[in-house]
């Protein structure tokens, strides 16, 4: 399959990008961690109901075509983008991510008993949801998200969540295996990683170009055609990004934030925060990365 990552073209899966290892919720505890240590990530298949999830989507797709920025005369279950076409913003504490069909996904029981199982007690989710329908050419770039959400529990993870299915042209996470431990990312973790694009005025992507990054630094960049009830789980450290929606279709996906209820809560996210200053960095990445020598 053509996929596009960062500025290159290539080929999925080869040696640049190969695919995700896969987990099951029924895998032993032990098994798990041990991945998440080595990995850095759990790609968890059918964690959700695939029901669930489709419903979530349907609720959402809705939403977008009452607002028009479906193809008019393409099928709404197919997220069609017209050209030209522009997103939609649905992230917040509010509206769209809140809705009933929507908020059972992303705070499905089954993600609780996820994280209780694995914090070992109560599981605490954050108020904002960041739900995003992600156009053509669009990507994310490499980033860790210790810096736009590291004010609170040390134990916090992301769970990111594909609301349909969703093949590598259109747009999916890519996540780089081991970035969170590895000695080559070291200096990358000690400065950028415990940055606060709030408090430092930096923008948060480390890198446009992913595969410069390993090919400096070291890691595996890996990614996959997901399906509506798939999750991926991952800490504040590991780098990740995601290929190019090469597709006129949108890309439905949330991400959504777990971590142990007796920790300290980043308040930017929960109940009324205000999430991000919004003001523009006063530093570009080129410029930080220069004065951190990495």
């Amino acid at each position: 399959m053509r996929a596009r990552f960062g500025p290159r073209d290539l080929d999925f899966p080869d040696a640049q990008l190969g695919t995700m290892r896969a987990s099951r919720p029924a895998d032993s505890p032990q098994l798990l961690r041990e991945r998440m240590a080595c990995d850095g990530y759990l790609w968890l298949r059918d964690l959700l109901p695939r029901a669930d999830v489709l419903a979530a989507r349907h609720v959402i797709l809705d939403h977008m075509a009452a607002r028009e920025v479906l193809s008019p005369g393409e099928p709404v279950t197919e997220g069609v983008m017209p050209p030209g076409g522009r997103g939609l913003p649905m992230n917040g504490n509010r509206g769209i991510s809140h809705l009933a069909q929507v908020l059972k996904v992303m705070e499905h029981e089954a993600l609780f008993r996820f994280f209780e199982t694995w914090f070992g007690e109560t599981a605490l989710t954050f108020h904002f949801k960041w739900l995003r329908a992600v156009g053509n050419e669009a990507y994310t770039g490499a980033h860790m998200d210790h810096v736009y959400m590291g004010r609170g529990s040390a134990r916090l993870h992301t769970v990111w969540i594909p609301l349909g299915d969703i093949p590598v042209d259109q747009g999916t996470l890519a996540v780089c295996a081991g970035s969170h431990r590895l000695a080559g990312f070291g200096r990358i973790r000690d400065t950028y990683g415990r940055m606060d694009v709030d408090r430092d005025g930096v923008e948060g992507w480390f890198s446009r170009d992913p595969l410069d990054l390993s090919a400096r630094h070291g890691g595996s960049w890996r990614s996959t055609p997901f399906r509506a009830g798939d999750v991926v789980v991952f800490g504040m450290h590991l780098m990740h990004a995601s290929t190019t929606n090469l597709t006129q279709r949108f890309r439905l996906s949330c991400d959504v934030r777990y971590q142990p209820a007796s920790d300290p809560v980043d308040p930017r996210w929960v109940r009324d925060g205000k999430g991000h200053s919004n003001l523009p960095p006063e530093k570009t990445m080129e410029q930080a990365r220069a004065e951190w020598q990495v």
